[in-house]
């Protein structure tokens, strides 16, 4: 019997049955919001649509997305200060000589800075490897010099891997990526390099697959914020888990949108106490600190 390709970065073991540990506090679930900030070309390469784009340049789509680095992040800025919610930003490190102040606002506020490639017009994982290697240099130099420090996690643009992307994450420093969405614990992950974390990023309760893909109304995506939150708090009794929730500023941002967001993350605000509220960077750092073994 033939055996079928496999990535080899992980085995299979089931959420049932493994050693189970504690978040700090004593707490079981782990919440955290992983913000897509995002910078496009104009007139040429990749980019999500409101609707069908036209012949390049596609002025309705660009300007759009344009919508939420210039109002809509700004907007959930306020939301997140308000309800005291951190955020794990993913930032296009090309941001920095567009609005370097919308990074900037984020970072003053300690959150957490990600490296998310260099625009989100690109994939990485179609180039060959020297130019993916100088790919997440190139973003990582860019982020330590507006913070004083590189960034430890990393999510593709696109979720886009090439065959080595894990291995050229680990050599350059990176403790952690966000691609894969196999999982609700974290999962350590096999690299030519020792290892890195696989930190569990949403491919659900994402407003791109969500709303851009299925279409669907802002009442039913915070609604689905709020039912996964409820049944995964439900499930951490069984052991740690941790629900990631994905946005973007040019969907969520939009009026009518943040105010069914705000409805769903007043809602976990509410049991605060009962969760840990961070940041995916604490969680690995979290990860990293416990006795070999019991992270997958």
């Amino acid at each position: 019997m033939s055996t079928l390709p496999t990535h080899g970065r992980y085995d299979y073991r089931p959420i049932k049955g493994r050693k189970s540990y504690e978040w700090p506090g004593g707490k079981r679930l782990a919440v955290y919001i992983g913000l897509n900030l995002e910078h496009f070309a104009f007139g040429e390469g990749l980019g999500a649509e409101l609707a069908p784009g036209g012949p390049q340049p596609d002025v309705l789509n660009y300007a759009w997305r344009d919508y939420g680095n210039r109002v809509g992040a700004w907007r959930m800025l306020d939301l997140f200060e308000s309800l005291k919610f951190p955020a794990s930003v993913l930032v296009n490190s090309s941001l920095y000589d567009y609005c370097s102040d919308l990074v900037q606002a984020y970072a003053q506020r300690g959150d957490e800075i990600v490296g998310h490639g260099r625009s989100n017009s690109e994939r990485q994982g179609t180039l060959p490897e020297a130019d993916e290697k100088a790919l997440i240099a190139e973003t990582t130099a860019a982020i330590e010099k507006a913070h004083g420090r590189k960034p430890t996690g990393w999510l593709g643009p696109w979720i886009s891997e090439s065959k080595v992307t894990p291995d050229l994450l680990a050599e350059q420093g990176y403790t952690y990526l966000l691609d894969w969405c196999m999982d609700d614990q974290p999962v350590w992950f096999k690299t030519r390099k020792g290892r890195i974390l696989a930190v569990p990023y949403p491919q659900e309760v994402n407003d791109i697959p969500a709303i851009a893909a299925r279409k669907m109304n802002a009442d039913a995506f915070a609604d689905m914020i709020v039912d996964n939150f409820d049944e995964m708090l439900e499930q951490s009794s069984d052991g740690p888990l941790v629900m990631g929730i994905a946005l973007h500023p040019y969907l969520v941002g939009q009026p009518y949108r943040l105010r069914h967001l705000r409805r769903a993350l007043k809602h976990i605000a509410g049991q605060s106490e009962k969760i840990w509220l961070t940041k995916a960077g604490d969680i690995a750092a979290h990860c990293a600190r416990l006795p070999e073994g019991l992270v997958p």
